[in-house]
């Protein structure tokens, strides 16, 4: 194709290129409609964060009040507790979800059975797969405060049964280890794989030289996947503010909304039950906008520290 492309003029080389790829345009043509339609065109309705927008005249008929919505919003008495549980959950989501993946790939980095490793692995990336709609049913009949298979094991030791999805000190502290437990067998494959790009001739030469399992781990295992935990540490920095809406829906109640309500559920609540279009609004927008400076510093943080890059 070169040698072809070598005969064709400048001005024809582009037309060419496209011609000849012109299958792989119309495969992508699909996904470029969807994500036109349900994640484009409902960017107009970021004009109901001005508005105050009544569903009866709609947007072009309701009145626009300029920055009221969001002087609103920051007078709220609860919007500072909300921030305070996105953050608090999601940067402890953000450290369990590096250091337990780590860990456990080292561990199973040690093991010699092939057929045990592949077998835990499969173990551990299964939950990931399931939705927490009905991972949530389990999550609920297991810390069940009356028949549940944790409060009857404490039970045995003599321990008061404890409500875990309804007392406002347990919540978040369940709402991290249970997305830990979902999510950390996809974050140990990826580092398993960093783990093979180490040269094993480095593990034999610290041995020679009288290296100790720990020191081996300290300097050359954890050293030769720092690029890869750097660069997942980075890239999660963008996603901050995303603690999780399909988890805590499924999972909470009134009774927990202190400790367990985040600016998704808390936008939920405001625009679909008490009906709060433009104010539901004006706090998605102003969590796009802040989850987009950190998209955005995040990858420039990637490039400069790892070299990685997607454009």
């Amino acid at each position: 194709m070169k040698q072809r492309q070598a005969h064709i003029p400048h001005k024809r080389l582009n037309r060419y290129v496209l011609k000849t790829q012109l299958t792989y345009h119309g495969l992508m043509l699909p996904a470029c409609v969807i994500l036109i339609l349900f994640s484009y065109v409902p960017m107009f309705g970021i004009i109901m964060a001005f508005q105050d927008f009544t569903p009866t005249a709609g947007i072009f008929g309701s009145r626009f009040v300029g920055f009221d919505n969001f002087v609103r919003l920051f007078t709220l008495d609860n919007i500072q507790q909300v921030m305070f549980n996105t953050l608090y959950i999601s940067i402890l989501k953000i450290i369990l979800g590096l250091v337990v993946p780590i860990f456990f790939a080292l561990l199973l980095n040690e093991v010699r059975n092939r057929f045990f490793v592949r077998s835990v692995q499969t173990i551990v990336y299964l939950p990931y797969f399931l939705s927490w709609v009905i991972l949530a049913g389990v999550f609920i009949e297991i810390l069940s405060p009356s028949n549940g298979m944790v409060n009857n094991i404490l039970g045995i030791f003599g321990i008061d049964p404890v409500f875990f999805l309804g007392d406002k000190e347990w919540f978040p502290n369940v709402i991290i280890i249970t997305d830990t437990w979902k999510s950390f067998g996809f974050g140990t494959i990826v580092y398993l794989a960093a783990l093979t790009s180490i040269d094993p001739s480095l593990y034999e030469a610290a041995e020679v030289d009288g290296a100790s399992y720990f020191q081996q781990m300290f300097h050359i295992t954890l050293p030769g996947i720092s690029s890869i935990v750097v660069l997942m540490t980075v890239l999660s920095i963008g996603g901050i503010l995303d603690a999780g809406f399909d988890q805590i829906y499924n999972l909470y109640n009134p009774i927990v909304y202190e400790t367990g309500d985040i600016l998704d559920t808390f936008v939920y609540r405001l625009g679909i039950k008490d009906m709060l279009f433009s104010l539901s609004t004006a706090v998605s927008l102003i969590k796009s906008i802040i989850s987009f400076v950190l998209i955005v510093m995040s990858y420039r943080l990637a490039y400069r520290l790892t070299e990685y890059k997607i454009f």
